[in-house]
């Protein structure tokens, strides 16, 4: 039976949730895929969640066509909205499960998926799904971080206890929370010839004080908001614990020598 992504998944559909997701562009989230697509391309994005992804990525196949997949609809009606805004309309938003894609073999010139493996009990079998809808000729690529390679400063003790909460939660929940550095293995799993494989590492850095706001401001906000009825019920947290962390966060966006950061593996795999 096929499982169900909102198992795994630690996060929920809330306003701070998906503000978070709207930050990321084709631009400063997908750059290493960018060279790869050509004007003609017909391109699927995988948990396109709001979708401002896939607009820039649709903005960039002129004779083409992007469809994005989201297992929540809540995600995919914000994402229609912004291809509106855009005028942007050989795009559309569909629901769908990452690992069952209803689409047939052999159908997409490229498949994407950004920050989604991590929240999957089965990464490889997506990985598969992805492959198995990719024309032959055609790209596979993902990109997805690592929560052991989470840095920031200054160095508030309560920020420790939102790393190991979030950590907690996500093996609880049977996330991969190492997915970045298994990319490689997984995609030869699935089939990819080493030599069909490129593999590249980036980092997201945090630090300006728009960017501190929009970081730390929106974790303030999750760590009482769409965490806090997993880790109260789940003895992750207490209340009051939660409350420190988000006021770390609240802390650390006023600190004008604020930094975080945090690497990500991207690979490309050529059908």
């Amino acid at each position: 039976m096929t499982q169900d992504p909102s198992k795994v998944y630690m996060n929920n559909q809330s306003d701070s949730v998906l503000r978070t997701y709207q930050w990321r562009t084709a631009e400063n989230s997908a750059s290493y895929l960018l060279p790869f697509i050509q004007p003609h391309m017909h391109i699927l994005d995988l948990g396109c969640g709001p979708g401002t992804i896939s607009v820039g990525l649709a903005q960039r196949v002129p004779q083409g066509r992007v469809v994005g997949v989201d297992y929540f609809p809540e995600s995919l009606e914000k994402a229609r909205e912004f291809a509106a805004q855009n005028e942007v309309k050989n795009i559309e938003f569909v629901t769908g499960n990452a690992l069952a894609l209803d689409f047939p073999n052999n159908t997409f010139d490229m498949v994407c998926a950004h920050q989604v493996l991590l929240h999957l009990a089965d990464p490889v079998q997506a990985l598969s799904e992805m492959r198995r809808v990719t024309k032959p000729g055609g790209i596979v690529a993902a990109k997805e971080g690592d929560m052991q390679t989470l840095v920031w400063y200054p160095d508030f003790p309560a920020l420790n206890a939102w790393r190991d909460l979030t950590v907690n939660i996500g093996l609880s929940r049977g996330a991969s929370i190492d997915v970045a550095r298994r990319l490689v293995s997984w995609a030869m799993e699935v089939g990819f010839r080493r030599d069909s494989i490129t593999a590249t590492a980036s980092c997201y850095c945090w630090s300006s004080p728009e960017e501190r706001q929009y970081w730390g401001g929106s974790m303030s906000e999750r760590v009482t908001g769409s965490l806090k009825d997993t880790a109260i019920a789940g003895g992750f947290a207490t209340e009051e614990e939660l409350e420190a962390m988000a006021e770390a966060w609240k802390q650390w966006v006023l600190a004008e020598d604020g930094w975080f950061s945090g690497m990500n593996s991207e690979i490309i795999c050529r059908v």
